[in-house]
């Protein structure tokens, strides 16, 4: 009974598009709207420990599992249903196991779809280098990996090796033979999974998120290598996830990691989904940084805080800071006066 009233409430999160849904022990569903604000399902009922429990146990698929996640206290996965797919995380806290679950769209959009300029998709026929997507959570960043990977797989004959954790977008073959390993299903870890591509004869590789050191240093040299690597990584902005990159490191490495850097970077796009106005669509905000001389002497001599203002000049470029594309926005009438003014870095700007 519970696993059926489960399975209804993913089915009206793939129908109304809704992007999360928390369940927790003694209280009923929470959703994540499109306008990010978390709201109470009084409409559904209140789960016991017990139904948490038999949820948990139902996407596992076996009680093995399950055991893995009582030792371990938290962990992610994916999870199917009629063709969709979700993003679960379980994880202990006050009131016993809870659940995260995020729906995955099952059609991956078209980069033209997601506003990214036919200039800048131009990038993708560089095929070397270091491409990266950042923000925080709730950016669309999983989903601007996948129509850049499908854009390649309909494009060009390549293969492609992706490392996620969890898998999310079922990625087919079409003109590129695609493999998609999963952390700890198919592989022991990031690192491994992209120090063992070099002998897969890739010719891109997607990795999930750079998490560490380790991770940074081998996709980068993936990238030196004539390899198109394209990655993650949770920061604010492009020259943000400049300085993450580099002071991930020691200082008696950050030079050398700064030449690196500057010589295997592609571009950086950072972007947010902000809510749409009088829709409950939303609609994305970027940051785009696409490296050149300036760029790479900036970065190399570590005056990455100099960046902002290349972005500033660089229109014709193709590059735009956020600011600059939060206006745009504004001035188009797709989002409020309100959502401007509180995602604006530079206050000077805020609109009367």
């Amino acid at each position: 009974m519970i696993i059926e009233k489960f399975k209804s409430l993913l089915r009206e999160m793939i129908g109304t598009q809704i992007p999360d849904i928390h369940l927790v022990s003694g209280s009923a569903p929470y959703i994540r709207k499109h306008n990010w604000e978390i709201e109470y399902m009084s409409k559904f009922w209140e789960l016991s420990k017990e139904d948490v429990k038999t949820i948990i146990t139902e996407m596992l698929g076996w009680e093995k599992e399950f055991k893995d996640f009582t030792f371990s206290l938290e962990q992610d996965f994916s999870y199917s249903l009629d063709e969709a797919k979700f993003r679960v995380n379980i994880f202990n806290d006050s009131k016993w196991y809870s659940i995260a679950i995020r729906y995955i769209p099952v059609e991956i959009p078209s980069l033209e779809s997601l506003n990214i300029s036919k200039e800048v998709k131009n990038l993708l026929h560089k095929w070397k280098w270091l491409i990266l997507v950042t923000w925080p959570t709730w950016s669309g960043k999983s989903t601007t990996l996948a129509a850049m990977i499908n854009y390649i797989n309909s494009t060009f004959k390549k293969h492609i090796i992706t490392i996620e954790d969890p898998i999310e977008f079922n990625l087919k073959n079409n003109k590129c033979l695609i493999s998609q390993r999963e952390v700890w299903t198919h592989t022991k870890s990031f690192l491994r999974a992209i120090k063992s591509a070099l002998r897969e004869d890739p010719d891109i590789i997607m990795v999930w998120e750079m998490r560490d050191p380790e991770t940074i240093q081998a996709a980068l040299t993936l990238a030196e290598t004539w390899h198109l690597v394209l990655s993650t990584l949770h920061t604010n902005d492009t020259v943000q996830s400049i300085d993450r990159i580099v002071d991930s490191f020691p200082p008696s490495a950050q030079s050398q990691i700064r030449t690196q850097l500057a010589m295997s970077l592609n571009w950086v796009v950072s972007q947010i989904l902000l809510p749409r106005k009088e829709t409950w669509n939303r609609v994305v905000c970027r940051e785009i940084l696409i490296n050149n001389d300036a760029v790479r002497s900036l970065i190399i001599h570590g005056n990455s805080h100099q960046l902002y203002s290349i972005i500033e000049l660089s229109g014709q470029d193709w590059m735009i800071l956020m600011d600059k594309y939060l206006h745009m926005l504004y001035q188009k009438w797709f989002i409020t006066k309100e959502v401007f003014n509180s995602h604006l870095r530079d206050k000077d700007l805020i609109s009367n």
